[in-house]
């Protein structure tokens, strides 16, 4: 694939993970990223008081291919096992059992993507509306009606919902990737004036109206502090996903504390994030889609697995699928 040419809408892992295998193979690869850095749902929030991973908060490595990734992420310095103390509160109380060690990126969830998109041709800022197909191949055209391109291949690697507009081009992908379903989570970040009163560092809850919060200060390459992460449930996020922000995070704080069964403690710091589509809860079950006679593809979380190695994975195998031809 030496001349081909490649444009990836998306650089979140999977749009990494596929423009790593591609460039590796000779493909020209630009990556086009409408936030200012890498990341996705793995992005750090930089604040005044801190950095907070308000999205993804981990990740495990079970597949092999993922494992062998994982080591070499590990000897260059950007990812560190968490070794929080991590327990689920609520039914089944107790120990969370984990298949194995828990990575977090080094200083921040972002410092993986960063290092991936090292090397690669990347233009942040830069939204792109829709994929044409003129006789020249894929044009990536801008919100601002600027024309990119022309490409031989394109993959689009943002969550499904987003996806399927930038899809049209191929009308069978299109429609199935319709069909995956994802669930919005809005996320509560906080800093607190001196440690909470718990032995716990991450937290899965049940039966409440939060389902997991992170002593996001406790992981390694952090500085010091006491910040913590809180997702709400997704069926209550999707039942007050148009509430005011100010509203959502004094209600996750009180749910928090609730859930904790801890005295309230006023923040000096808090904010609050709206994932829209975040959780994958009805992903398809192939691990990418594509259209080798239109050349355009799509991968992310919400396909196949629905996790972070998900992501890397589903990534990979569209970037092979587009080598195989």
């Amino acid at each position: 694939m030496d001349a081909a040419r490649i444009g990836i809408v998306g650089a979140g892992l999977s749009g990494l993970a596929c423009a790593g295998v591609l460039a590796g193979a000779g493909a020209g690869v630009t990556i086009f990223e409408r936030a200012r850095g890498a990341g996705g749902r793995m992005s750090t929030r930089r604040t005044p008081h801190g950095p907070f991973d308000h999205g993804a908060q981990y990740f495990t490595a079970r597949e092999p291919a993922f494992r062998e990734a994982v080591l070499g992420w590990r000897e260059a310095g950007v990812i560190a096992p968490w070794e929080g103390r991590i327990e689920r509160v609520g039914e089944g109380e107790g120990p969370e059992a984990s298949p194995g060690e828990r990575f977090v990126g080094v200083p921040g969830m972002s410092a993986l993507l960063r290092h991936l998109a090292s090397g690669l041709t990347v233009r942040f800022e830069t939204t792109i509306a829709a994929i044409e197909r003129g006789p020249e191949g894929l044009w990536l055209r801008g919100g601002d009606g600027v024309a990119h391109g022309p490409f031989d291949r394109a993959v689009v690697a943002v969550p499904g919902p987003q996806a399927v507009p930038l899809l049209q081009a191929s009308p069978a992908i299109a429609g199935r990737v319709a069909t995956a379903r994802l669930a919005p989570c809005w996320t509560l970040l906080a800093e607190f004036p001196s440690r909470l009163d718990t032995p716990l560092d991450g937290v899965f809850f049940v039966g409440a109206d939060v389902v997991w919060a992170a002593r996001d200060s406790s992981k390694p390459g952090r500085p010091a502090g006491e910040r913590w992460i809180v997702h709400g449930h997704w069926g209550w996020s999707a039942e007050h996903e148009d509430d005011a922000p100010a509203a959502v995070g004094e209600a996750l704080l009180r749910a928090f504390f609730g859930a904790l069964k801890l005295a309230p403690s006023a923040p000096t710091f808090l904010a609050t994030h709206l994932w829209r589509h975040a959780l994958p809860v009805a992903p398809l079950e192939v691990d990418h889609v594509y259209d080798p006679a239109v050349g355009l593809g799509a991968c992310g979380d919400w396909c196949g697995c629905p996790r972070v190695e998900g992501a890397w994975l589903n990534g990979v195998a569209l970037g092979r699928r587009m080598l195989a031809g």
